[in-house]
């Protein structure tokens, strides 16, 4: 699985390190990405996700339930 959050739909970005001498090279810009275990009260079990820190904001706000449900619409959580 790629490093993909899967609440937010947030990804690594492309820029450049830039030296002294104003040389270019390619580089990745990787998000804060976290394996985190959640728990769903209502289905009594357990559901692991890639998150940003971003997403864990959203979760914490809008609740986990609404969270998946989000991801799946948008197609960041697959179906299983």
């Amino acid at each position: 699985m790629s490093r993909i959050c899967q609440i937010t739909g947030k990804r690594a970005m492309v820029g450049n390190n830039v030296s002294h001498a104003n040389n270019k090279t390619k580089r990745r810009f990787e998000i804060n990405l976290l394996e985190k275990k959640f728990y769903l009260p209502e289905q009594e079990k357990s559901v692991t996700l890639k998150v940003s820190a971003h997403g864990l904001r959203i979760i914490n706000r809008i609740g986990i339930e609404e969270a998946i449900l989000r991801g799946t619409r948008s197609g960041f959580i697959k179906k299983s």
